[in-house]
């Protein structure tokens, strides 16, 4: 018993830990002076994601960072982007691409709006195949 409440004290902590991390660089993020990069639909990039809540997707390592996928440009601004993930998932919400000759997931029950300051770097573009399967089965899952 007392093992087990140490076990959450100890995990409940590195949560914390990772949000307070988080904060500080997100408070960076946002008071970050900068010109928008060109970017457009179908690019995928590498975005600062944060330590999020719950089921929802996380960034990585100590810079938060996962792939996304540019699904929508709305403005210079901000976009609708789609994670990335390279652990194998299947349902109607996931979407097997390959991108740099690796396979990846694209997640589309985990679209957010992100503004440019997100961004760290361009990976590349996805291929007119495979952005038209992410499109289809987004419409698919989101306006049936």
């Amino acid at each position: 018993m007392q093992k087990e409440k140490e076990k959450q004290n100890k995990k409940e902590k590195g949560i914390i830990k990772r949000f307070l991390e988080w904060i500080g660089l997100k408070e960076k993020l946002h008071e970050k002076e900068s010109v928008p990069p060109f970017f457009k639909e179908a690019e995928i990039w590498w975005c600062y994601f944060g330590e999020n809540v719950g089921s929802e997707i996380n960034g990585k390592g100590d810079g938060f960072t996962r792939p996304v996928f540019v699904f929508k440009k709305y403005d210079k601004f901000s976009f609708l982007g789609l994670p990335l993930t390279t652990k194998i998932k299947t349902g109607s919400w996931y979407v097997e691409i390959s991108f740099n000759n690796k396979s990846q997931i694209v997640v589309l029950s985990q679209g957010r709006v992100f503004s440019y300051k997100r961004f760290k770097e361009k990976i590349g573009q996805l291929d007119k195949n495979d952005t038209k399967k992410v499109r289809d089965a987004y419409y698919k899952l989101h306006c049936p």
